[in-house]
């Protein structure tokens, strides 16, 4: 349980209960989820639980049940702003984001998703930008999206002591150069290419890899020849963890899903039934009703006076 913005949860949520791992009694947080936790997990073989969160109540909520990592995505400009693609998203937009999910959810790993252009025009603003997530929103790693070319960025980073999730395969950011949301690797030239790059992005410094996208043999090989963690989203059952954009899991999204998405609730049919009917309760009257007001004291209400009008 938990209640307002002094609430908390106690004893690490409904996975630490799976894992068995004991956490003191009281604790206001659980034990906060570190790069190296995430490796141990990897070597133990327990999967990674990793979702998407981009506000305070949400963080809350998915700290409560022991999420891993939450990714702060710069889908939040689809799902949360309305664009049509992620390209939209600035800087100060996904720090403020960032920042009121730190606050909701102080033990999970937090990753910050680094937005369209903001690592791309050279590695001093690169530098600058990853930072602000770091410095302003209090994230545990930066994400980008890419391929072997941004090896030098990556490196760059990791110098700077920023750590790195590279996001392979299917990168939104890059849907004009793509042609559309399509998957990748799917023949064995461009698969070999996603592996290749995922190596070269390890030896630059990446902490962790991210797979969008792409078939399960490709992911599978990654995953089994690196030491790093790989989240599959969309990249089949042989990597480390999964990712879900929060809204398609909890069936708040609108429209088709990609083929990798499972809904896990239908939020948006369970928000439509709770808005419908508090604006019938609203137009009958029936809202709100004697324990909802708030009394005067005894002998109170008397003492008033009408308005008075000109008529």
């Amino acid at each position: 349980m938990w209640g307002g913005a002094a609430g908390a949860s106690k004893g690490g949520g409904f996975l630490a209960e799976m894992r068995g791992v004991a956490y003191p009694i009281g604790m206001a947080v659980r034990e906060k989820i570190t790069l190296a936790t995430l490796r141990a997990r990897k070597r133990a073989k327990t999967p990674i639980t990793m979702l998407t969160a981009y506000d305070y109540p949400t963080a809350r909520v998915e700290e409560a049940v022991g999420i891993d990592s939450i990714l702060v995505g710069d889908s939040a400009a689809q799902v949360v702003l309305g664009f049509d693609s992620t390209l939209r998203a600035t800087m100060d937009f996904m720090i403020a984001i960032c920042s009121a999910v730190r606050r909701g959810a102080a033990g999970a790993f937090l990753v910050g998703d680094m937005p369209y252009l903001s690592y791309h025009v050279n590695t001093e603003e690169a530098i600058r930008n990853a930072g602000r997530f770091m410095s302003e929103a209090g994230c545990d790693c930066v994400k980008l999206e890419g391929d072997g070319r941004v090896a030098d960025t990556v490196r760059a980073l990791t110098a700077a002591t920023i750590p790195v999730m590279a996001h392979l395969g299917l990168r939104p950011q890059a849907v004009h150069q793509f042609g559309g949301y399509r998957a990748q690797g799917r023949d064995a030239k461009s698969a070999q290419q996603i592996i290749d790059d995922s190596k070269r992005l390890e030896d630059a410094g990446a902490c962790a890899i991210l797979l969008e996208a792409v078939p399960p043999e490709p992911a599978r090989i990654i995953a089994e020849s690196t030491e790093l963690p790989v989240i599959g989203c969309g990249a089949g059952p042989y990597v480390d963890g999964q990712v879900l954009v929060l809204h398609d899991a909890i069936g708040l999204s609108e429209g088709p899903l990609p083929r990798f998405v499972k809904a896990f609730g239908d939020m948006r049919g369970q928000l439509h039934t709770a808005i419908s009917a508090y604006a019938a309760a609203v137009v009958k009257r029936e809202y709100p009703g004697g324990e909802h007001c708030y009394q005067m004291e005894p002998g109170e209400s008397g003492k008033l006076r009408p308005v008075a009008t000109s008529l």
